[in-house]
């Protein structure tokens, strides 16, 4: 469904990715693992289309979405849960949901997606007048996911939807992963807690410095010696 062919993305002078290919299938959950500073958020960035490739071509079932703007993606269903979660603290909950469908005239379905975002997340429905500002991270991120999941998404972009939260709200962000999943969204996921992300993915890229060093199923990626070392801290 989403392919990357050969794609080369600068900052400046920087070459931050480096001739990197890979691909999500329908249906999918397809997770990147990578330290810092390795290319996972870079990558998400130019499927965005917020970072233009110099070379290679990001394909949607055979359209190269280089050729659009971001807001041009994001009306052919690539949407992205940004890094930091990135909410309008000075609007209410239910104003940043409505931001999420800002690009479709059709009310109907927008309060169709409305009511399933309150549906999957329950505190939100709770909280529809509070400020988001000054909700909880954990309710924070789920305000993330439920922003963009009102643009009916067919790929989903997920930046670090774990970072900062306790452990007890991980699992219930990952639990919504996978509901997700379930439901049929097809899933892009860029997450440091490598062993949560490739409990719920199917398969994975290891990205280093830019460049995809190694791809698998998300089972074999678990008992990978270097995989265990370096990305799950195992000694």
């Amino acid at each position: 469904m989403l392919e990357l062919d050969h794609v080369d993305a600068y900052y400046g002078q920087i070459h931050a990715l480096k001739s990197l290919s890979l691909s999500v299938g329908k249906g999918e959950i397809v997770t990147l693992i990578g330290s810092n500073g390795a290319g996972k958020s870079t990558t998400l960035r130019a499927v965005s289309g917020l970072l233009k490739p110099r070379h290679g071509a990001i394909k949607l079932e055979g359209d190269d979405l280089t050729r659009y703007r971001p807001h041009q993606i994001v009306a052919k269903g690539v949407v992205q849960v940004p890094e930091g979660r990135r909410i309008f603290g000075r609007l209410t909950v239910t104003e940043n949901l409505e931001m999420g469908a800002f690009g479709c005239n059709d009310q109907k379905k927008n309060q169709e997606n409305l009511g399933r975002v309150l549906k999957l997340f329950p505190r939100l429905d709770e909280r529809r007048k509070q400020l988001a500002g000054t909700l909880s991270g954990g309710e924070q991120q789920m305000l993330a996911i439920g922003r963009a999941m009102m643009a009916n998404p067919r790929v989903l972009l997920l930046d670090e939807p774990s970072m900062g939260l306790a452990p007890v709200l991980v699992d219930s962000i990952f639990e919504t992963i996978g509901r997700l999943h379930s439901e049929g969204t097809t899933i892009l996921l860029v997450e440091q807690n490598a062993r949560m992300a490739l409990q719920i993915a199917g398969r994975g890229y290891v990205i280093q410095t830019g460049v995809v060093v190694l791809s698998d199923s998300a089972e074999n990626l678990q008992k990978d010696e270097m995989v265990r070392k370096v990305y799950m801290g195992e000694t």
